[in-house]
């Protein structure tokens, strides 16, 4: 089967998860003998064209406008369109799997797709067909209620707003043939905002990529998000000085600065050296795939309750799932595992055995295959 995979960004210009999944995704359908392509874009004229990255033919397209324009660039963005639809014609792909397209490929390359395939999946990877940004309103930290109200979307975009954005993107949706969520919270969240007949399809893991190794027996913390609000950065420096004041000996290791993200082979080395994994996220995030890298090396997880990362984290067996505001419950579970050498082994062991067993990437690719196979 000749299979194209859309995403904004991919390795090695992003390590971002979105990027490192559909990677793993496009990966995954080459190692079970299908043909594969990927369509991407970089942000500099000297970097497009055609690639070939770990044995995958990528194709790049340039796209760099203002963030002013995103609320109508995203839906619909010219001169990415015209080299998406030359390459289309060129590949002639079976089955296009489209990723992350919110800000380049933009919601009309659904549309061009499924022109030139004979079938378009759609994977939702964060909270963006309906939201214009971090999805922290107070009624879904309060209640899980993921509704955005008119005046929510108009608070949110500011000057960005478009009111026929949502409208549109619906539209665009009804082109593909098959709907995915990478958890059963982003699909809620989708069907409180008026996108029906999604599946569930969490993102899997390539284990051979993440080597176990289990608790250091030191005092390593490692916060695994990018350093902002709403990754929870401010809720780690107010849990750090109550661990610091129980043990002074603890570190906490950090995955870098504002809008960088670590490659590969630094997260991993990241891990690695942990004890306490922390996802401390104050706003929906749809399944972070830090919560499985750090579970698939065989560490222990301290993570958000909002979004998915309690579909990964089975609590008190290989982690905790945790109220980012508690500081207190996140403090002291923290320095329980840090000084319980044996239950933390024991987490992370656990942790390692789930991914394998529940979210085994082989069995993602599976799954999709018969999808398309029974839509065939």
């Amino acid at each position: 089967m000749r299979v194209l995979f859309l995403s904004d960004d991919f390795p090695p210009e992003s390590f971002g998860g979105a990027g490192i999944s559909t990677y793993e995704l496009a990966k995954g359908f080459q190692k079970a003998g299908h043909e594969v392509f990927v369509i991407t874009t970089v942000r500099n004229e000297a970097d497009a064209g055609e690639s070939v990255y770990e044995g995958l033919k990528i194709f790049k397209i340039t796209s760099n406008y203002s963030e002013k324009w995103r609320a109508y660039r995203s839906l619909y963005n010219p001169p990415v369109l015209n080299k998406l639809e030359e390459i289309l014609k060129k590949i002639s792909p079976e089955l296009v799997h489209i990723n992350n397209i919110h800000y380049h490929l933009s919601y009309h390359s659904i549309k061009i797709a499924k022109e030139y395939s004979k079938k378009v999946f759609l994977t939702f990877r964060d909270a963006m067909a309906f939201s214009y940004g971090k999805l922290k309103t107070k009624k879904y930290l309060e209640d899980f209620d993921a509704h955005l109200s008119y005046l929510d979307q108009v608070r949110q975009a500011k000057k960005r707003w478009n009111p026929l954005r949502n409208f549109v993107i619906k539209r665009y949706l009804k082109e593909a043939d098959q709907l995915f969520a990478v958890s059963a919270a982003l699909r809620t969240a989708l069907e409180q905002n008026g996108i029906k007949n999604v599946g569930v399809i969490h993102t899997g893991i390539d284990l051979s990529q993440y080597p176990p190794a289990y608790n250091e027996h030191g005092k390593r913390i490692f916060f695994a998000g990018r350093l902002s609000g709403a990754k929870g950065v401010g809720v780690v420096e107010k849990v750090m000085q109550k661990v610091s004041r129980a043990l002074p000996e603890a570190e906490l290791m950090t995955a870098g600065a504002h809008g960088r993200w670590l490659n590969r082979e630094d997260m991993n080395r990241a891990y690695a050296t942990a004890d306490v994994v922390l996802v401390p996220s104050i706003c929906f995030d749809a399944f972070p795939r830090t919560v499985l890298e750090a579970m698939a090396m065989g560490k222990s997880v301290l993570a958000t309750h909002y979004g998915g990362a309690r579909e990964a984290i089975e609590d008190g067996v290989t982690g905790y799932v945790v109220n980012p505001f508690d500081i207190e419950t996140m403090a002291d579970k923290i320095i329980d595992l840090l000084k319980d050498k044996e239950k933390a082994e024991r987490f992370g062991k656990a942790s390692r055995e789930r991914i394998k067993t529940h979210f085994n990437l082989n069995d993602r690719i599976d799954k999709l295959v018969k999808i398309y196979e029974g839509l065939s």
